[in-house]
């Protein structure tokens, strides 16, 4: 009897548990989108996502620009980031022996825990100088100012080509780990069945463990997606704060991100402001759920 007062015990709490994260959850999207809901009214959900002036004088709000801004920095660091990390969960649980894979593994664990403020200055002052100093007036003097290496800006920040080379560094350990663990987790059976015909262990691994493991792949790529996206401090140190679509990997811009931390604490009292710095954050949430669906039409598991 006691024993069945214990397991009832244990399933409300558990229960009572589960409920308040969900209600956690839920009032977090709900306060964001109520909040948001006035702005999308007075200025329309259609103007206010491809609008370009943003004004509080004027009551004008438009973000495409910091869309526009988010999207590059994500695609680039994720472009910079992905080979790296899969190839690195590969070579950890495919090839690298128990010793080697248990040393290189914290240190690529590691990278989670440093805050985004030192990233920030590790840019700003480590791969920021290397820039400065060697990449940029190499493209200068080898291929003249072509679109891609065009100039630096004189914005804040360095540009785009450096938030992206930093997030991408961040998003590392989060695909990096997921997909090792996915690629761990596909039965010793199906590559032991491979090998039995000849294949070799590349063959195997791209033939076999890849696409076994390919809903786990996909889940890290958008949780490294969404971190991205929703990274702030050093996108703010290191993309710069100018209002424009940038025009080469070395031009500033603006993220969602940076608008929403840049500006809140002088608009929070202000209703009409605050709503719209909100839309901005609803719309990001928007954008991040539209990845997870997509993630989970291809098959991955969130």
């Amino acid at each position: 009897m006691a024993e069945h007062t214990s397991e009832k015990t244990a399933r409300f709490v558990f229960l009572l548990l589960t409920l308040s994260t969900a209600f956690v959850a839920f009032y977090f999207i709900g306060y964001i989108f109520y909040t948001a809901y006035p702005i999308f009214v007075n200025q329309g959900l259609v103007n206010f996502i491809t609008g370009t002036k943003w004004s509080y004088s004027q009551g004008i709000y438009g973000i495409r620009i910091f869309i526009i801004g988010t999207l590059i920095i994500t695609a680039l660091s994720l472009i910079i980031s992905l080979p790296v990390s899969i190839f690195t969960a590969i070579f950890l649980s495919e090839y690298a022996s128990p010793k080697i894979a248990s040393l290189v593994r914290p240190f690529v664990e590691l990278l989670v825990g440093i805050p985004s403020v030192v990233y920030g200055i590790l840019g700003l002052y480590v791969f920021g100088n290397i820039l400065r100093d060697y990449i940029i007036p190499f493209f200068s003097s080898n291929f003249g100012y072509i679109f891609l290496f065009r100039s630096l800006s004189d914005g804040s920040g360095i540009g785009v080509l450096l938030a992206s080379i930093v997030l991408a560094i961040m998003i590392m350990p989060t695909i990096t780990t997921i997909s090792e663990d996915s690629i761990r987790s596909v039965a010793r059976e199906h590559r032991e069945a491979s090998y039995s015909l000849g294949a070799t262990q590349w063959e195997t691994i791209r033939y076999v463990v890849l696409p076994a493991a390919f809903n786990g792949i996909t889940a890290a790529i958008v949780l490294g997606i969404m971190r991205a996206m929703g990274e702030t401090m050093a996108v703010v140190m290191l993309l710069g704060n100018t209002p424009i679509i940038p025009g080469s990997l070395f031009d500033t811009g603006y993220a969602m991100t940076s608008k929403i931390l840049n500006d809140i604490g002088n608009y929070v009292s202000m209703d009409e402001p605050k709503s719209a710095l909100f839309g901005i954050a609803a719309v990001l949430f928007a954008i991040e759920i539209v990845f997870v669906g997509i993630s989970r039409k291809l098959g991955g598991k969130l």
